[in-house]
């Protein structure tokens, strides 16, 4: 899988829509199968319909080796985070750290949970709570949690950071407003992919050919190696969990000149073609997002 030149998307091209509020993406896949050819009977196995035959599913050792299936898993984050979250005064992104460093995920789960009934029993009778959990790993091991949360009944909140620390109880909490976010499924993606580049991880951006960006973060431009978190993330791990609140966006098929139509045959703000192939399939598939916030 590698990134391409922008394919030229022709009007009556059938394209894949998904709406997350002000948020617009349109996808182009080169070939399209519209057939499922395999029925999945647990998560080791499947019958392929076309033969009848019963097989069994390639279980990846690593994230790393399956660098395609983590980007998904990211993308759908993504998905929930722009449908879901638009930076009212009633969302906050809090981030819960440990005081030593912590490298048991089963009780990063734990204490995440604890924490949530924890707060959602101090808003009680003010308003409910509809979260995306992210976890995010460290260099030394360690991890943190990225919490999107959504008071549904107030217009705006705040929390003081001591009282969170406190139902927190594991070490340090930073709470952050979205307002001047306008587009935070980007934006909290980026932050747990990509990791800051600094000597200890500079050979990993020439062995592995990574990416390097550039970002301002507090005043001060810094660079970024793009997807240098993602071979921390341990296989078979849930990168993120949600409450039964949040939802996915509506996605619809149409030709590409509706779609254009839908964001007022606005320019995209971000296009990116990518061809993906294995031993029995190639395909290149072009994306387009359109930020109604901006012009």
């Amino acid at each position: 899988m590698g990134d391409l030149k922008i394919e030229v998307v022709m009007e009556n091209d059938i394209v894949t829509v998904t709406m997350m509020n002000h948020i617009v993406e349109v996808q182009y896949m080169e070939k399209m199968n519209r057939n499922c050819y395999i029925k999945k009977l647990d998560k080791d196995h499947y019958i392929d319909l076309r033969t009848g035959e019963k097989k069994e599913f390639e279980h990846l050792n690593t994230r790393k080796d399956s660098y395609n299936s983590l980007r998904q898993t990211f993308k759908k984050l993504r998905y929930l985070i722009n449908n879901n979250f638009v930076g009212n005064g009633n969302e906050l992104h809090i981030i819960l750290t440990y005081a030593e460093n912590m490298t048991d995920s089963k009780r990063l789960y734990t204490d995440f949970n604890k924490f949530i009934k924890k707060l959602k029993r101090r808003f009680n009778g003010k308003s409910t709570i509809d979260y995306i959990s992210v976890v995010e790993p460290q260099e030394r091991g360690a991890w943190h949690i990225h919490l999107l949360i959504r008071f549904n009944d107030l217009d705006k909140v705040y929390i003081e950071n001591s009282k969170v620390a406190d139902l927190w109880g594991q070490g340090f909490v930073m709470i952050k407003s979205l307002r001047n976010v306008d587009n935070i499924g980007a934006y909290l993606s980026a932050y747990l992919s990509d990791i800051e580049l600094n000597e200890k991880n500079i050979f990993r951006v020439l062995e592995c050919n990574n990416e390097i960006v550039e970002r301002e973060v507090d005043g001060q431009q810094k660079k970024f190696i793009k997807g240098g978190r993602l071979h921390m993330y341990p296989p078979g791990m849930n990168i993120f969990r949600k409450s039964s609140g949040i939802k996915y966006p509506e996605r619809k098929m149409m030709k590409y000149k509706e779609a254009k139509k839908m964001v007022g045959g606005r320019d995209p703000h971000y296009q990116k073609s990518i061809f993906i192939e294995n031993e029995e399939f190639q395909n290149i598939i072009t994306y387009e997002q359109y930020n109604m916030k901006r012009m």
